[in-house]
């Protein structure tokens, strides 16, 4: 039992070593009496900051998913891993009987993520325990993450962005950890990727939140895993009962412990936690090379599935066109000459890049295969250019009686148009018909069942007659 064992709790004398020990439910407070009978006065009943923090930053989900840079009808899942050998990160064996997937259960996973979810639709992050960073270092870490993060995995700080994240999520795939339990409480959905009940306590409610939850199943579709844990689930009771019996109370629990102890009064002001801080924006730039399929479903409607893997689930054979977009800050810069849209993300003002239409002129001149270069210049717009063409602005339409634009990556913008003009259509339209139709009536793409409307203009809007 973790934590509560004597040489955890004893002095060598055989005497508790803290004045009070605080727990978070009454069921800790017997596995302390049946476990440690000699520290169990030293028991205080006062709930979990951490959980109370995590309730009270409730509202703010929506904030937390914009600062991942979780677009509208994206999912985030949250791959979460504690720190020993049998975790999901870890690199043990399988033990029989056990239902535990191990081997490294994360770098399979993120192969396969890359592969099975297309980048527009399903968003990934990674919460890695502290001790996993301290074993083997950031720079270790990084760099055996590396190719997934530059398919758009975020990498979230261990200490300070974890729980942001997990209010986030849409699903959790994790392991025996708390982070996995904490998501379980507040009732997101989890697949379990390692699930090592020989190591745990079978009494212990973690126990029984392991043999009750879903499980992953390596040999089945990862994607379909997770559209039907979210689809079906079913919040299971323990881990939101076993996390603290007291939720809300742990401020007013603790300062009230602390004071007793050193024998002064409270003040009189409320006892608060520190509320949880909005993390720094996050935007998931895809980096590596993105194979594109498209269809035209109808005169300016366009649907677009990018996807980062080396062999993507789908693809001509599920019909519709396939072509490369890629970052021009992509390490593999050979897919440079083979892209058919080149894309980079800045502030339209950077000096670096002399504006949008300077920059999409130079990526047309330099790479020759080129079709359409686009400078996303905020996280609604870009501004693209056709070769032979002006440069043109293109602009997401806000739905019907809203004033939000956020929707498709501005990049997605650019292989729909890519498409539209580059499609096989029986109707006897040029490539610059096509364009001109498209500045007239805008475009229409649609990213799995959402869609997106697009203004297409000028760069710089006509002014008045004189």
């Amino acid at each position: 039992m973790f934590g509560l064992a004597p040489p955890w709790l004893l002095s060598s004398r055989g005497t508790p070593v803290a004045d009070a020990l605080v727990l978070s439910h009454p069921e800790q407070v017997e596995r302390l009496r049946l476990a440690c009978p000699e520290a169990a006065p030293t028991a205080v009943l006062a709930g979990d900051p951490c959980f109370d923090r995590m309730l009270a930053a409730r509202p703010h989900r929506e904030r937390f998913r914009r600062a991942l840079g979780v677009r509208p009808g994206q999912r985030l899942v949250l791959l979460n891993s504690t720190w020993n050998s049998e975790s999901l990160f870890g690199d043990g064996d399988e033990v029989p009987g056990d239902g535990w997937c191990g081997g490294d259960v994360i770098a399979a996973l993120l192969d396969r993520v890359a592969d099975e979810f297309p980048v527009d639709e399903y968003r990934f992050a990674a919460v890695l325990h502290p001790n996993i960073w301290h074993g083997h270092g950031p720079g270790q870490i990084r760099a055996w993450l590396d190719r997934a993060r530059r398919g758009g995995l975020a990498l979230i700080d261990p200490l300070t962005g974890w729980r942001q994240a997990l209010l986030a999520a849409d699903a959790v795939i994790g392991d025996h950890g708390s982070v996995t339990f904490y998501a379980a409480a507040l009732g997101t959905p989890v697949l379990l990727g390692a699930v090592p009940l020989h190591a745990l306590d079978p009494d212990a409610p973690v126990s029984a939140f392991m043999r009750e939850a879903p499980r992953l199943d390596p040999d089945a579709s990862l994607a379909a895993q997770i559209d039907e844990v979210i689809g079906s689930h079913r919040r299971l009771p323990g881990p939101a009962e076993f996390t603290t019996s007291v939720p809300g109370e742990s401020a007013v629990r603790l300062r009230k412990l602390f004071y007793s102890m050193m024998g002064a009064p409270e003040p009189a002001r409320p006892a608060s936690l520190e509320p949880l801080p909005l993390p720094g924006y996050e935007a998931g730039t895809v980096t590596v090379p993105l194979r594109v399929l498209t269809r035209v479903l109808g005169p300016g409607e366009v649907a677009v599935s990018r996807w980062a893997g080396l062999r993507p689930a789908a693809g001509p054979d599920h019909g519709g066109e396939l072509h490369v977009a890629v970052h021009e800050d992509t390490r593999e810069v050979d897919r440079l000459e083979l892209a058919d849209v080149i894309f980079r993300d800045g502030e339209p003002d950077d000096p670096r890049f002399g504006s949008p239409s300077l920059w999409t002129a130079e990526v047309l001149r330099r790479h020759r295969g080129c079709s359409l270069a686009a400078y996303v210049t905020g996280p609604s717009e870009c501004v693209v250019r056709v070769r032979g063409e002006e440069p043109l602005r293109m602009v997401a339409v806000p739905d019907a009686g809203t004033e939000d634009v956020s929707g498709a990556d501005p990049a997605a913008y650019a292989s729909a148009l890519h498409a539209w003009l580059a499609s096989d259509s029986r109707e006897p339209v040029t490539s610059r018909a096509r364009l001109a139709r498209a500045v007239a009536d805008g475009l229409v793409l649609r990213t799995g069942d959402r869609l997106h409307r697009v203004r297409v203009g000028p760069l710089t809007p006509p002014g008045p007659v004189s």
